[in-house]
């Protein structure tokens, strides 16, 4: 009788998942690999869909190669039958068992039908969401995350618009307005309310900061090919800036910009109007925690924290890429590839060797310092909350204003996210608070402190009550 070997549930397919699926697999795992996208990548790699027919997908990505790595690498996995993959399978819950862990999932696009795939050990690589500070207008249509409008164009080869603004703070506007651009829309504008100088000005130690930067140079070549591209495009570059405003009856037809002072004030006498008909915008990528917060993982700051193995503080847990802290995908990559490697290791019941590894190691060291910088930089203006007016919706599901957030706050005694909830609604719609936490936080002058739900995504409660689905991992 042959001996059982573990299994390892890696929930995600981005970078960091990729990355920990094949290390894991190469290793003697049998892997499950669980993602929601009909196709590997995540939102870095997202590719258009086959029915698309594209000429030139690459066209879409600057880390093309590194991309057809983990694809042929993950299809020569899978028909070995080492990894098992799982598309359209929408993680809500892993439970803790007596033998391991349960990965509750429901399938496809009207995620009605239940799945579970049993485990021996998780790697959690459940990515970022976007986060927007709402501003007056921000409910219009045409008005989109800068990560929706990167999907529609990655995903489905489609322009939001014709003439669109790229605003909002952060890394992520760069590949979005040149993106764009190069698609063939007419982008009007990057507004971005940092500046370039931040990077060194804002850092904790300047001269460190400096020497962080400097010993990424990929990086910047990257960023300064960016900038070439908007220059070639002719994109006007707003730096310390901001939207103030969306403007128009039944959608968008316009944008006021204006200039921040230091405080994050717009600086009366220097408002603009900029005509589009999309404003795609961003303020940077919070981690995606909910798993983890329902395992019990403890968090360090708004990330999953891990030690030096990517193991978190759950026995049999590990977490990589933007769910331990925004990076980017090659601090994705590295981080999931010490994980495949620690969780392969350890459920065969051996102690890892971290001299295996130690080129990760030290990859995610040096990006983990740049990337502090990086978040330095493009930290929100002091004072950005007092742009939303009282009449501004900041909770979309409850149609929930800024004015009634102050009013719990001012008149009510609220000093917390959850009173502010409870006498609000905010937060309390179908998303949970995932896309108006930071905007409530930022008008109530509270910690953004992550939520606590049970449940990663809506459940229908049939699927609750219903006995427990049977394994769709690999057969023992």
């Amino acid at each position: 009788m042959t001996e059982r070997r573990p299994v390892l549930a890696v929930i995600g397919a981005g970078p960091a998942g990729l990355a920990a699926a094949l290390a894991a697999s190469a290793r003697g795992m049998r892997v499950v690999l669980v993602d929601s996208a009909a196709e590997p990548g995540g939102q870095f790699y997202r590719q258009p869909a086959p029915g698309l027919d594209a000429r030139r997908p690459q066209a879409l990505h600057h880390q093309w190669r590194t991309w057809v790595r983990l694809r042929d690498g993950l299809a020569a996995h899978v028909t070995a039958g080492r990894v098992t993959h799982l598309s359209d399978h929408h993680v809500w819950c892993v439970e803790r068992e007596s033998a391991g862990f349960a990965v509750h999932a429901l399938l496809g696009s009207e995620q009605r039908v239940p799945a579970a795939v049993r485990a021996d050990g998780v790697v959690l690589a459940t990515g970022g969401y976007e986060q927007v500070w709402p501003f007056p207008g921000w409910t219009l249509p045409g008005v989109i995350t800068a990560g929706g409008a990167q999907a529609l164009l990655k995903g489905g080869l489609t322009l939001p618009g014709r003439t669109v603004v790229v605003a909002g703070t952060g890394p992520l506007l760069l590949p979005v307005a040149t993106g764009l651009a190069a698609a063939g829309a007419h982008v009007t504008a990057l507004v971005e309310s940092a500046a370039p100088t931040t990077l060194v000005r804002r850092s904790a130690n300047p001269l460190r900061g400096a020497r962080t930067l400097a010993a990424q140079p990929g990086k910047l070549a990257e960023a300064a090919g960016y900038v070439a591209q908007l220059l070639r495009h002719r994109v006007t570059v707003m730096a310390r800036q901001t939207v103030v405003e969306a403007h128009g009856r039944d959608r968008l037809e316009s944008v006021t910009v204006a200039a921040l002072d230091p405080e994050g004030r717009p600086v009366p006498g220097t408002a603009q109007r900029l005509a589009c008909d999309t404003l795609a915008v961003g303020h940077g990528l919070l981690p995606h925690t909910d798993l983890a917060d329902g395992l019990g993982c403890r968090l360090d700051g708004a990330g999953v924290r891990v030690d030096d193995e990517q193991h978190t503080d759950v026995p049999g847990v590990w977490a990589a890429g933007e769910a331990t802290g925004i990076g980017g995908a090659a601090l994705s990559l590295a981080e999931g590839h010490i994980a495949g490697r620690s969780a392969a290791a350890r459920l065969h019941g051996t102690e890892p060797d971290p001299r295996a590894w130690a080129p990760a190691a030290r990859n995610r060291a040096r990006l983990r310092a740049f990337f502090a910088e990086v978040e330095r930089a493009y930290a929100a203006p002091v004072r950005w909350a007092e742009n939303v007016t009282d009449a501004t919706v900041v909770c979309r599901c409850e149609e929930v204003t800024a004015g009634a957030v102050r009013e719990a706050v001012g008149s009510l005694g609220a000093g917390d996210l959850r009173t502010v909830k409870l006498l609000t609604r905010a937060g309390m719609g179908w998303c949970q608070g995932r896309m108006c936490e930071p905007g409530v936080a930022g008008v109530a002058g509270c910690d953004l402190a992550p939520g606590r739900r049970p449940l990663a995504r809506p459940v229908p409660l049939g699927v609750l009550a219903a006995p427990p689905p049977p394994d769709a991992g690999p057969n023992p």
